[in-house]
This record gives C-alpha cells, structure tokens and sequence, in this order.
C-alpha cells in the first residue's frame, strides 16, 4: 500500500469523525432519528439501500445525521447508476452522501528468517449515495408508506423481544443500570419514565452493556468503573446500540436528558478528538451487541408453534 492510498484511507476516519465532532459540538447527537416528517413517519427503521436492506454501523449515524441535516422525509437510499437503472434521475444541483464499506487486501512479508507470511489488511472505500427525496421519476415506488401499527403493539413486542433474551432484569429505585458482577440490569419502574418509548429506550441502552459480558460478546468492561476514556467508549456503544435497536423495533423515543449526559458527551468528544477510528469502533461494537440479542429471539415458525 502506498503512501498516498494510507493518506487517503486516513482521510476517511478523519473527515468522517470530524463531522461527528462537529454534531456534537453543537449538542446534536447524529445518531437521533429524523423521523418525525413527511412520510418517513410511517416506517420506522434504519436507513434502507433501494432493496430495502438495511444500513449497519458507521453507515446509519452517516446516512441519519444527513437526514436531519437536509430535512429527507425518506429512509431510501441508492446511487447515481442504481437511480437510472430504476428509472429515475439525480436532480440537478444535487449532491450526494458519502457511505463507507469495509474490505481488504492480502499483503505479504518477509520476516527476519525469510519466512514469508501474508497479512490480511482491512481497508475503508467510500461511494456515494443520494436520498430518493433528491431523485426523479421513480414514481413513489419508495416512498415510505408501511402499514399502521399501533404503538402500544410495538412497546409489546419490544417487551417480548426483551424477554426472549433471557436477561435479568429488576425493577425498581431511582437509576438504570448494568451490574457487570452479578449479571443483571436494574430499572426504575415503567411509571417513571416519560413514556413506555423512553422506556424501551434506556433498557436498549442497558441490553447493550448486557451484551458485553464474557460470555456473550466479551466487550473489555474491567476499566469501565476506573477509566473516564473507556467508559465513554462503553457509553458511546451503548448509546448507539440504543439507537439501532429502538430503530429495529420501530419505538420513537424523545430523547430525555439525563443527569450523566454532559459528562458522557464530554467524554465522547475528548475519545473521538484523540481517536479518529473510535466511532467506527463503536459503532461496529454496537452492530454486533443489537445482532447478537436479533440472533436470540425465536424463528418466525417456532413463535407460530407456540
């Protein structure tokens, strides 16, 4: 790999983390979700490829932050060509979204032996993507007009996709809470809370801690309590984590400030000025902890069986 393509591949971490540093600054957390107009308030979900797959990862606080900042209705994204192929047309005057996919190349070296060994080294590439809202002629075939569910449907769902988890968890007093140690979560009762969204909004948060015991996903907690740099990193996934699974749920959340918050968001901006790969990190950690609680709920057939 030559200098100028390391160069470059830094340039990703750093343009991309720097935008993020930037949200926060202004005390916008990119990771909200913009579906609160238009048509995108009837389906609630990750941002979507033309296919309807979903984005995972650094790929959904990009394509969210963009929404809110530009003012998209639609969850739907695609590129120039996918566009034309469709039928439509970027506007003119319009300008698109950088995404990033991981992948790598096979280096091989020689060690002080002459053994020769191959290395696999991972690398970042960007594309661009436009928001549907900026292309023409596809004829609202994406438009994000789903089904109405009742909210109160969703917050029971939730609640079963909890429960199939098999976490432990405790109601009551004033504080929610991991205790690593001993394995559970505690939280306040439902009726502290704004509303049953809010709810299911701090318990993702605490599942996603959850996850990281050793044996499930093995996140490195020990310095959690010691560290101010880890902890906000274990904060950050958490948060994102939250944020991903209330979307997977289709639960809205207002976001409701919490006593601990300007010290988190102090400490995301201290991890992310000195690291400018901690957010894809955590984000990546935060994919895997909401996979792994999708990857503990029963198959579609074994829910109809019972």
């Amino acid at each position: 790999m030559s200098r100028q393509q390391s160069n470059q591949r830094s340039d990703i971490y750093s343009r991309i983390t720097n935008t993020i540093i930037a949200d926060l600054e202004q005390g916008v957390r990119p990771w909200t979700k913009p579906w609160t107009t238009g048509h995108a308030a009837s389906e609630v979900s990750r941002p979507l490829r033309h296919n309807g797959q979903p984005y995972s990862g650094i790929n959904v606080l990009l394509l969210w932050s963009q929404a809110i900042a530009r003012g998209f209705a639609s969850s739907r994204w695609m590129t120039f060509r996918q566009s034309i192929e469709l039928g439509g047309a970027v506007r003119k005057g319009e300008t698109g979204t950088s995404v990033v996919f991981a992948s790598s190349f096979i280096r091989t070296e020689t060690t002080e032996t002459g053994t020769e060994i191959e290395q696999d080294i991972p690398f970042l590439k960007t594309y661009t993507v436009f928001n549907t809202d900026q292309i023409a002629g596809l004829n609202g075939r994406f438009d994000d007009v789903a089904p109405h569910q009742d909210p109160m449907s969703r917050i029971g769902d939730a609640g079963r996709f909890f429960a199939n988890t098999g976490a432990l968890i405790r109601h009551g007093g004033t504080a929610a809470y991991y205790a690593a140690q001993r394995d559970y979560i505690q939280m306040p009762c439902l009726d502290a809370f704004r509303d049953d969204a809010a709810y299911v909004a701090i318990l993702s948060h605490e599942m996603t801690h959850w996850t990281g015991a050793p044996r499930r996903l093995d996140r490195d907690l020990s310095r959690y309590a010691k560290d101010r740099s880890d902890r906000a990193r274990e904060e950050l996934i958490a948060e994102l984590g939250s944020a991903f699974l209330c979307a997977d749920l289709g639960i809205v959340p207002e976001l409701e400030p919490r006593p601990d918050h300007a010290s988190y968001l102090d400490g995301w901006l201290k991890v992310l000025h000195h690291d400018k790969r901690a957010i894809f990190s955590a984000a990546a950690h935060a994919q895997r902890a909401v996979d792994y609680l999708h990857s503990l709920q029963p198959e579609a057939n074994e829910e109809e069986a019972a």
